[in-house]
C-alpha cells in the first residue's frame, strides 16, 4: 500500500465517519460544558464522557482534559438528555432528566466516587491481574498517562526512566535502532540478555504495536513474579496491554500528529581543512594536501523531516465493543538514506453474551515496514539501514580531498586500509528491506458461576522480511576488489502459533479469600530463510533483481543457502493466591515445562515460586491513621531458567558443505557438524526478594524499596574439550555460575494539589553488583577460569574485555598507561606493578582497567499541570562505569594521518609532557577507558489543551517536545548513553551513527 492510498483511506474513514454529524448541523443545537473532579475536588482527566438522548436515541462521546474539563459543541436540542461518566477507579456515574433548549448553554461539575472494588485492578501478572494492594512481588506499572511524552521509536521509550531497575539504552540516532533493556544486571553469558516482552499475553518485540495503541506496561521484575513463565523469565517479563475496546461508548475518534526535526547532539572535533593544511606543512608524515576544502560530515547529514499520524475510531453497544486504529510513521535520520517507514493497522472487537457468560475478544494487529539497505543483511531479524563506515570516513576522510575528482568520479584512494569517500557508500548502493508482521489472535472467556472463569487464546504470528542489496559498478567494490557489480537477496519468514487455556476460580470464604489458577500453554516456532550473493553482472540496471546474470556463481565463487528450523514448548502451570481481611498475603506459583531445544536427557524443568506479604496498615491498630495510608512489607523466592538461544545444538548435526577431489572430479563430503550434547538443559536462576511499599497523607507521598539476590546456575558456554575422544575442540554445555545482587528504590509524591496547580515528582534510583561464581563444573572446565571477549579491531587487534571468576561481567582488560616517556611513546604498569615502555609489553601486564556496566540509575520525572497548561520533564542519570572512547584511541594518535584525517586534540601534551610520537602505534591503553557518568534531561514536553468551537471537536491538545536535550558528563566521546548489551559492553564504537537532539511539535485531537 503506497503513502497516498494509506492516507486516501484516512481521509475516506473521517468523511464517512463526519457525515452524520454534518447532517445535524442544520437542527437547533446546544452546548454543554463541565468539569470532572473526585471525591477531594482534584480534576479529574481523561475521563470517558457520553451524552445520551434518551428520547431520539442520539448519542455522542468525548473526554475530559487533562484539567478534567469536557465539552460538547452544539448537541441537538431536546429533551430527557442523560450524561455518563466512566473512568478506571472511580464508579460509572450517569445524570438525567436533562432538557437541552436551542442556543443555551449550561455547565455540569460532577463529582467521581472513588470504586473501593476496582481502582486497585489494575496491575497486570501473568496470566490474569491483582490489586496492587495484594501484590507480593516486585511488579512495576506504568499506565498510558504516565507515558514518557514526545516522539519515541518503540515501547520500551515510553516508560525509561519510570521502573526501578529498568535501563532503557538508545545507544544512537538511526531510525531503525530499537532500545537495549536491561532488567537487573546480566544474567547469563550465551543467551541472550533482554526481558521476555508479551504484548496482551503473546510474545512480541518493542517495535510490534504502535507506541499509541499501548494503554500500560507492567515489569515483573523477580523470580516470584517471573516464574510462571518458566524457561522465559529469568531476565524478567515485561507485559504490554494494548487499548481496549469499550462498550456503552458512542462512536470517538482520535487523531495523535506529529512532526519531528534532529540534529546531531555533539560533534566530534576533527582537523578542519586549515588546521590540516598546518600539519602538511610541517610536514608531518601522512598528511597531503588535494586543494579542496570539505567538511565530509555535512556532506552526508541532512536536516531530517519525520512524521507520525494517528487515527483511532472507538466505540460500542451494550453488548459489543470495537476500536481500530491506523498509524502512519515516516522516520528520517540524521544521515542521508537512513530511514524507517511503518505503517500499523489494528483491529480489536470484544463481545458479551448470555447476560455475561461468555465474552469473545478478537484482534489483529502488526506492520508493514520498508527502509534503505544501506548494507548487507543476510542473516538477523535486526533491521540494518545504516553501515557504521559511512559515519566513520566521513570523519577521517582527507578535508582536503574533492567530493570529486575532475572526471566527475568519485575521489578514491585504494592505496588506503578501510578508507573510502563516505558519499560513494551512500550513493554507489541500492537496496531496501521490507519487513511485516502480523498477528491474529482472539480469546474465550466463559463463566458459568459466580467466580469460575475458563479463558482459550489463540494466536497466529508471521512475520515475513525480503531484503535485496547491490553495489554498482562505481562502488569501491568494484574500483578496489574488482566486484564488477555486486548483489545479494535474503527472505526470512517466522511463524509461531500458540494456545493458551486458564481456568480461574475466586471464592470467599469470610475473612478468607482464594484465587485458584491453573492452565497449559503449547507454542511453536519455525523459521525458514533463504541467501544468494553473486557479482560480476553485466548491467547496473537490474541491481539485485536479476540475480542470474551475475557470473560469480556460475564459476562457483559465489554463495548460496537456505534453512529451515522449529521448536516447541509446552508448559503447564498452577497457582494460588490467598488473603487473610487483605491483611495476610500468600502467592504460591508452579510450572512445569517442556521444550524440544533441550538435550535429550533433559526435556523437562520445574519453576516453583512463593512470596508473601503483611499489609501492616490493615491491622486495626493503624486503620485510623491519617498519617499513614500505605505500609506493607514483603518477601519472595522463585525459580526460572533461559532456553538455549537456537534449536538443535544439543543434537549431533551433519555438514554437507565440503568437497574434496577424487579420481579427477569433486565429491560432496558428508561430516559431523558439532560435539553434540544430550544433557543440555536450562539455566537455572533462584532469586529472593524482599520489599516494602508505603504511602502517607492518602499516598500524596509514596514509594517502595526492594533488595534481591539471584543466583544463575548452569549458564550455558562454549566450553574447550580435547579432541579425541571428541570430535571437534568445543562443545556447549552448561557450567557456570553467576551472582546479582542489588537495591531498587522509588519514591513518588505531589507537593502540590488543587484545582487549579498540579505537580507530581517521583524519583527512583536501583543499583547492581554482578560477580562470576564459576566457569567450570564437574564435567567441563575452562582451566584459565577465564575468557576474552570484544576486540579493537585492525591494526591493534585486541581484545577489550575479560570475563573472569570472581570479577563481574563487563571488565575492561588491557594495559594500564602510566605516562608517556620523552621520545613520546607510552608508559604501562608492568606486572611487577613498575612502569616500563609500551614495546616490552608482555600478555601478562594486562589488568582490569574498568567496567563497561552502570552500577547506579538514578530517574527523576516531574508533572506539572496548570489550567489548561502542562509541562513534563524526565531526566536520569548512570553513574560508576567506564566507557572505551574507540574514536579517540584510534584517531587521537599522529599515526592515523597516514589513514586520513585525525582529531584537534591529537598533538595536546599527554600526561602534562608532549603529544605522541609520530611513530607510536596504536596500542589499547587505559588512557582511552573513560569514566562515563552522565546526567540527561531527556525530554521535556509541553502541552496546552483548549476546546474548538465546532461541532463536530470535543478537545484539541497541542504540545512541543525536545528529547535527548542536555547531557552533563565528562565522558569525550559523542554520548555517554553507550551499547550495554552482550558481554563487552561499554564500547563507544568508532563506527556508532551519531547521537541527536529529536524536536517535536504535534497535535491531539478528539471528536
Amino acid at each position: 500500500m503506497t503513502k497516498q492510498s494509506r492516507m486516501t483511506m484516512i481521509w475516506l474513514l473521517l468523511f464517512v465517519l463526519c457525515c452524520p454529524y454534518a447532517l445535524l448541523a442544520q437542527e437547533q443545537r446546544a452546548t454543554v460544558r463541565g468539569i470532572v473532579r473526585d471525591e477531594k475536588g482534584l480534576a479529574l482527566g481523561y475521563v470517558n464522557v457520553a451524552a445520551k438522548n434518551n428520547a431520539t436515541g442520539f448519542t455522542a462521546g468525548t473526554q475530559t482534559d487533562s484539567t478534567g474539563v469536557f465539552r460538547f459543541a452544539q448537541l441537538p436540542a431536546g429533551t430527557n438528555y442523560s450524561f455518563t461518566f466512566s473512568y478506571v477507579g472511580f464508579e460509572t456515574q450517569t445524570l438525567s432528566g436533562y432538557t437541552l433548549k436551542p442556543d443555551a448553554a449550561f455547565t455540569l461539575v460532577v463529582k467521581m466516587k472513588t470504586d473501593t472494588k476496582t481502582m486497585d485492578e489494575v496491575v497486570v501478572i501473568g496470566y490474569g491481574s491483582q490489586k496492587r494492594e495484594l501484590l507480593t512481588s516486585a511488579i512495576g506499572s506504568v499506565k498510558a498517562k504516565d507515558f514518557v511524552k514526545g516522539a519515541v521509536t518503540d515501547a520500551a521509550q515510553l516508560i525509561r526512566g519510570k521502573v526501578a531497575g529498568l535501563s532503557v539504552i538508545t545507544p544512537d540516532g538511526n531510525p531503525t535502532t530499537t532500545s537495549q533493556l536491561s532488567l537487573r544486571g546480566v544474567n547469563t553469558i550465551n543467551s541472550g540478555s533482554n526481558p521476555l516482552i508479551l504484548i496482551d499475553g503473546i510474545p512480541g518485540n518493542l517495535t510490534m504495536v504502535a507506541p499509541e495503541d499501548i494503554e500500560q506496561i507492567d515489569v515483573l521484575k523477580d523470580g516470584s513474579a517471573a516464574a510462571i513463565y518458566g524457561t522465559r523469565g529469568t531476565n524478567g517479563v515485561i507485559l504490554i496491554t494494548t487499548k481496549k475496546a469499550v462498550k456503552d461508548l458512542p462512536p470517538t475518534i482520535d487523531i495523535n500528529t506529529y512532526v519531528t526535526t534532529q540534529s546531531i547532539s555533539r560533534r566530534l572535533k576533527f582537523m578542519t581543512p586549515s588546521q590540516y593544511r598546518e600539519l602538511v606543512a610541517a610536514g608531518k608524515p601522512g598528511a597531503q594536501d588535494f586543494g579542496a576544502s570539505t567538511n565530509w560530515l555535512n556532506e552526508i547529514t541532512q536536516t531530517p523531516l519525520s512524521q507520525v499520524h494517528s487515527v483511532t475510531l472507538r466505540g460500542g453497544s451494550k453488548n459489543t465493543g470495537y476500536i481500530a486504529s491506523m498509524e502512519y510513521r515516516d522516520m528520517n535520520g540524521i544521515v542521508q538514506n537512513s530511514n524507517n517507514k511503518t505503517f500499523y493497522p489494528r483491529l480489536a472487537v470484544n463481545h458479551t453474551m448470555f447476560n455475561g457468560m461468555l465474552k469473545i475478544d478478537a484482534s489483529i494487529l502488526g506492520y508493514q515496514q520498508k527502509y534503505f539497505a544501506g548494507t548487507e543483511d543476510n542473516a538477523s531479524l535486526i533491521p540494518n539501514s545504516y553501515r557504521g563506515d559511512v559515519y566513520r570516513n566521513a570523519l577521517t576522510y582527507n578535508p582536503t580531498d574533492p567530493v570529486k575528482a575532475a572526471d566527475g568520479s568519485w575521489t578514491q584512494h585504494t592505496d588506503k586500509t578501510d578508507y573510502v569517500n563516505p558519499l560513494s557508500l551512500l550513493y554507489e548502493t541500492v537496496g531496501l528491506n521490507k519487513n511485516s508482521d502480523f498477528r491474529t489472535y482472539g480469546t474465550i472467556t466463559f463463566t458459568p458461576l459466580s467466580g469460575l472463569e475458563f479463558k482459550l487464546l489463540g494466536s497466529h504470528d508471521v512475520y515475513n522480511s525480503l531484503r535485496g542489496y547491490y553495489e554498482t559498478k562505481h562502488h569501491i567494490s568494484t574500483i578496489r576488489d574488482g566486484k564488477n557489480g555486486y548483489a545479494s537477496r535474503g527472505t526470512l519468514q517466522t511463524r509461531e502459533d500458540q494456545v493458551d487455556f486458564t481456568s480461574q476460580y475466586n471464592k470467599d470464604l469470610k475473612d478468607h479469600h482464594f484465587t485458584v489458577l491453573g492452565g497449559f500453554s503449547w507454542r511453536k516456532a519455525f523459521s525458514e530463510s533463504y541467501y544468494m550473493n553473486n557479482w560480476d553482472f553485466p548491467t547496473d540496471f537490474f541491481s539485485y533483481n536479476n540475480m542470474s546474470t551475475g557470473k560469480a556463481l556460475s564459476r562457483g565463487e559465489a554463495t548460496e543457502g537456505s534453512n529451515a528450523s522449529e521448536s516447541r514448548l509446552i508448559g503447564f502451570f498452577a497457582r494460588v493466591n490467598y488473603n487473610f481481611r487483605e491483611k495476610y498475603l500468600l502467592m504460591a506459583s508452579m510450572r512445569r515445562e517442556g521444550s524440544t531445544r533441550f538435550g535429550a536427557d533433559h526435556k523437562w524443568g520445574s519453576f516453583p515460586a512463593i512470596s508473601v506479604g503483611w499489609n501492616i496498615k490493615n491491622e486495626e491498630f493503624l486503620t485510623d491513621s491519617k498519617l499513614l495510608s500505605t505500609l506493607k512489607v514483603r518477601a519472595g523466592y522463585g525459580i526460572t531458567g533461559t532456553e538455549p538461544g537456537s534449536s538443535y545444538i544439543s543434537l549431533n548435526k551433519i555438514n554437507f558443505d565440503s568437497y574434496t577431489y577424487i579420481n579427477g572430479e569433486w565429491i560432496q563430503v558428508i561430516s559431523p557438524g558439532n560435539n553434540p550434547n544430550p544433557d543440555l538443559r536450562w539455566e537455572t536462576k533462584r532469586e529472593f526478594n524482599a520489599g516494602i511499599d508505603f504511602g502517607f497523607l492518602n499516598d500524596r507521598v509514596s514509594g517502595s524499596v526492594d533488595i534481591y539476590k539471584r543466583t544463575t546456575r548452569d549458564l550455558i558456554f562454549d566450553y574447550p574439550v580435547p579432541s579425541p575422544p571428541y570430535l571437534f575442540s568445543t562443545i556447549t554445555a552448561n557450567g557456570a555460575t553467576m551472582e546479582n545482587s542489588g537495591i531498587e528504590a522509588a519514591l513518588s509524591a505531589s507537593p502540590i494539589r488543587n484545582n487549579k496547580f498540579q505537580w507530581v515528582s517521583s524519583v527512583n534510583y536501583s543499583h547492581n553488583t554482578n560477580r562470576i561464581v564459576s566457569l567450570s563444573n564437574d564435567a567441563f572446565q575452562l582451566a584459565s577460569g577465564y575468557s576474552d571477549q570484544g576486540s579493537t579491531g585492525e591494526p591493534i587487534q585486541s581484545t577489550t574485555h575479560r570475563i573472569q571468576v570472581g570479577q563481574p561481567v563487563g571488565n575492561f582488560y588491557g594495559y594500564q598507561s602510566v605516562g608517556i616517556d620523552d621520545n613520546g611513546h607510552w608508559m604501562i604498569r608492568g606486572s611487577d606493578g613498575n612502569a616500563k615502555p609500551i614495546a616490552q609489553q608482555q600478555p601478562t601486564d594486562k589488568r582490569v582497567i574498568g567496567n563497561g556496566l552502570p552500577r547506579h540509575y538514578l530517574n527523576f520525572n516531574n508533572t506539572i499541570s496548570y489550567k489548561k497548561f502542562d509541562l513534563s520533564m524526565t531526566m536520569r542519570g548512570a553513574f560508576g562505569f567506564q566507557i572505551l572512547n574507540m574514536a579517540q584511541m584510534f584517531y587521537s594518535a599522529p599515526v592515523m594521518l597516514a589513514r586520513g584525517n585525525v582529531m584537534q586534540s591529537t598533538y595536546d601534551n599527554l600526561y602534562g609532557k608532549r603529544p605522541l610520537a609520530d611513530d607510536q602505534s596504536l596500542q589499547y591503553v587505559s588512557y582511552y577507558v573513560q569514566k562515563g557518568n552522565y546526567w540527561k534531561i531527556d525530554n521535556v514536553t509541553v502541552g496546552y489543551n483548549l476546546a474548538l468551537p465546532y461541532k463536530n471537536f470535543q478537545n484539541m491538545r497541542i504540545y512541543a517536545a525536545v528529547s535527548n536535550l542536555a547531557t552533563i558528563t565528562g565522558y569525550a566521546g559523542i554520548d555517554p548513553e553507550v551499547s550495554i548489551g552482550g558481554l563487552a559492553p561499554g564500547v563507544d564504537d568508532r563506527n556508532r551513527y551519531p547521537a541527536t537532539r529529536t524536536y517535536t511539535f504535534g497535535a491531539f485531537f478528539t471528536f
